[in-house]
């Protein structure tokens, strides 16, 4: 499996607009090139069929456990396979899903052959997780999200317990995320036992968005 650089572009301005195209663009290009390392787009609903234009391996940020039918302000699903979007990111610590709702929608994904991103606060939470085979798992302690400490740096144990606990149920990819700043954190990241980062605030908040995305591959391209 190639390492995969996921960035969450949240919804930050620069989710938006030309500059998410710009993003979309450079990650188009920076694929082509570092083809071990897997670029992931997480986007808000309303940028992904723009961002779908010029790269093609998106996500959601968020999915509902629901079908086509009359629901409003919810995703289903169906409609990501309709759209071309490859997957979504669940239970972000920002927003929290049932295990139950999450269980449906790693299911559906499955039938719809859809990806799962499933992020977990904990390794225990992890574990738990792993038992409804989403196609991956980020272990994002919340209190270091957006704070610029790398979880690779401040609690490192959190990556290599968290890899161990789901390679006990199954064969997931576990990727690292919260506080992640600088290419090196990526990095270190994976020599703890990650497939990857979750990626947010480094890249969406930095005055060059474009040159933090091509840091960060090019430092994965060399594990």
């Amino acid at each position: 499996m190639k390492l995969v650089l996921a960035v969450n572009f949240k919804v930050y301005e620069s989710a938006f607009g030309i500059q998410a195209v710009d993003l979309a663009r450079e990650a188009r290009l920076l694929a082509s090139r570092f083809n071990i390392v897997r670029i992931i787009l997480a986007v808000p609903a309303l940028s992904a069929l723009r961002v779908l234009q010029d790269y093609d391996d998106v996500y959601l940020q968020h999915v509902d456990p629901i079908g086509f039918g009359a629901h409003t302000g919810f995703t289903p699903l169906e409609a990501l396979k309709i759209e071309g979007v490859k997957g979504s990111i669940v239970n972000h610590s920002e927003h929290k899903i049932t295990f139950r709702d999450l269980e449906t929608i790693a299911r559906k994904a499955g039938e719809l052959g859809l990806e799962i991103l499933a992020c977990a606060d904990t390794p225990q939470e992890a574990a738990a997780i792993a038992h409804l085979k989403p196609t991956m798992i980020a272990v994002e302690p919340p209190e270091l999200i957006g704070t610029g400490t790398p979880v690779s740096r401040a609690k490192p144990e959190v990556i290599t317990l968290g890899v161990e606990a789901v390679k006990r149920t199954a064969d997931i990819p576990v990727l690292a995320g919260a506080g992640i700043t600088e290419a090196q954190d990526a990095v270190r990241a994976v020599e703890l036992g990650a497939r990857g980062v979750l990626v947010a605030s480094a890249i969406m908040k930095a005055k060059k968005p474009q040159e933090k995305l091509r840091e960060f591959a090019e430092a994965l391209a060399t594990l």
